[in-house]
């Protein structure tokens, strides 16, 4: 079963075409690397799958609902209700704890619980900094919280852009590691990535030129 499908999809900036008749489907529980050059349309990817912005044509169903035609609310509801995001930069709010972070989440989905809150930094081992602010964490420890508020609203998909690309080898660790019990928990991931050892945990590699499909590396054969 798909849980995700791109049909077709293309998107064009005035002359340039970002994305060019990309088609691509991801099954329920896989985990997806997504590689390519700089300008060869991984962003673009990431932020048509993400919900947060419509290709220019074509088609996205995540779980058989059809996205392309929805309006900018609606695609907030669905990245709110059933994508985990996690971004190379952490996006965190600098005067609220790690904890508050998290609960933030919660906020914009339906209502806060503290303890739900806590029990996801204990997930990724950061219950003990709960009461930290993001200056007091380290880019490893800032990047856990960035996985515990993306997974606090138990999201069907999980896209993850260069979630290791701002850490030290000892933290990328410890995130792929964490990325590793949540496949074996059953979860999708797509992971946006520049680094082959992150990629290839992944058990397809999709390799983007020039807006286009140039290869597919399965590596769960």
């Amino acid at each position: 079963m798909n849980i995700l499908e791109l049909k077709n999809i293309s998107m064009i900036y005035g002359s340039v075409r970002a994305l060019d008749d990309v088609s691509l489907s991801v099954g329920q529980g896989e985990w997806l690397a997504i590689m390519g050059p700089s300008g060869s349309g991984k962003t673009t990817m990431m932020n048509i799958i993400g919900c947060m912005d419509r290709p220019t044509a074509g088609s996205v169903l995540l779980e058989g609902e059809e996205l392309s035609g929805l309006s900018p609310s609606s695609l907030t509801a669905i990245r709110r209700e059933k994508v985990g995001l996690i971004f190379q930069q952490f996006h965190l709010i600098s005067y609220l704890t790690a904890l508050e972070n998290v609960m933030v989440a919660q906020y914009y989905h339906s209502m806060i619980d503290e303890r739900e809150a806590l029990g996801a930094l204990e997930r990724v081992g950061l219950k003990e900094r709960a009461k930290h602010l993001p200056r007091q964490l380290s880019g490893g420890e800032q990047q856990r919280v960035c996985i515990a508020r993306a997974l606090i609203n138990y999201p069907r998909l999980i896209l993850a852009d260069e979630p290791t690309g701002n850490l030290d080898e000892a933290n990328e660790g410890i995130v792929m590691e964490i990325f590793r019990r949540l496949h074996g928990e059953g979860s999708t991931i797509i992971v946006v990535t520049h680094d082959p050892e992150v990629a290839e945990e992944a058990q397809r590699i999709v390799f983007l030129e020039h807006g286009r499909i140039a290869n597919v590396v399965r590596r769960d054969a």
